[in-house]
């Protein structure tokens, strides 16, 4: 009877413990406790923020960054990295461009821009799964390879053709008071979390990057997984694309310049772990968005435009700090 009474001790923390470990696996809940009290902090800092055109603004603007960061994530669910999604949007809007310049009807322009995206993906996905070429090293030949292409067909120079004004409608039309670009990033995240949280498709994702020999061998086939991965990211990065030229009705050579940071930036910052395994669409969105808020916060409180990159480069440390210190928690 004694030595049940003393067992019996440790059950009370224990319990605490599953609790509290329970609490620490939700990744999302952190980034969002953090969006919150961003908001809170720049509204109580400057009135503008909450009004209707400065959100709808903010939402327009980080929207293709969080659209981008949907196909990031997923690749770096299965334990890699694509580096050329900011060249792929920049050579999918001059393909549209290049279709539009040509006479071609809006919705084969349209095509031509996501081909081009989902060939960019393939190429990707053939090099890391066929050739074997670390995803780091492969990516950054695709991003060097599109951003030459663009610079070879426009010389430099933007290409700005007609269009017509259902086309335009697409990055500057609006369904109610809500920007056309933020519908399509809204349905796009619900479409992809129920594709990564509900289909064998997505266990399978999470399964190639929690660990890829075991997955191998439970019958799981992880180089198609990836390359199908690679795939999705390049037209996700496509449709990036397409808003863009849709929206600035031009596209540039440095179209997409420097994307592929701020998009690897939302997904960490959003909970995904650069060791695979690990993140969540909605996370990254979370991620997105919570960058996208702080960029406006720093112009309506008029604080140095350049000190925007230090502070999201602070978020990214104490997002990846907290979730190494939740993995510890959790390992115990």
């Amino acid at each position: 009877m004694l030595e049940r009474q003393a067992t019996a001790v440790p059950v009370g923390p224990s319990r605490l413990s599953l609790g509290w470990t329970a609490v620490l696996k939700v990744r999302e809940l952190n980034v969002l406790m953090a969006l919150l009290l961003v908001v809170a902090l720049i509204s109580f800092s400057t009135p503008y923020f909450m009004t209707t055109d400065n959100l709808m603004g903010v939402f327009r603007s980080f929207s293709l960054i969080a659209i981008m960061s949907i196909g990031m994530v997923m690749v770096i669910i299965t334990g890699g990295i694509d580096l050329s999604v900011g060249s792929v949007m920049g050579l999918s809007s001059l393909v549209t461009a290049l279709g539009f310049q040509s006479g071609l009807p809006t919705i084969v322009c349209i095509l031509g821009g996501l081909v081009t995206g989902l060939l960019f993906g393939l190429f990707n996905g053939v090099l890391i799964t066929v050739v074997r070429l670390p995803p780091f090293i492969a990516t950054l030949g695709s991003l060097s390879i599109g951003r030459g292409l663009m610079y070879i067909i426009t010389h430099g120079v933007p290409l700005t053709p007609d269009t017509p004004d259902i086309f335009s409608q697409i990055g500057q039309g609006y369904v109610g008071l809500v920007p056309i670009p933020v519908v399509i990033m809204l349905a796009m995240t619900i479409i992809f979390s129920i594709l990564m949280r509900k289909t064998r498709f997505g266990r399978h994702v999470y399964a190639t990057g929690g660990n890829e020999l075991a997955a191998r061998l439970s019958g799981v086939k992880t180089a198609r997984v990836k390359l199908l991965v690679y795939m999705l990211s390049g037209l996700i990065a496509s449709i990036a694309g397409v808003i863009s030229f849709s929206r600035y009705l031009s596209a540039e050579p440095a179209s997409g310049f420097g994307a592929e940071l701020d998009v690897i930036a939302a997904a960490a910052i959003g909970g995904a772990s650069l060791a695979g395994g690990v993140g969540s669409v909605e996370g990254a969105i979370i991620g997105a968005a919570l960058a996208g808020i702080i960029a406006n916060g720093v112009v309506l409180m008029n604080i140095d435009t350049y000190a925007q990159q230090a502070i999201t480069g602070a978020v990214i440390l104490i997002a990846v700090s907290l979730d190494v210190w939740r993995n510890r928690a959790r390992g115990g």
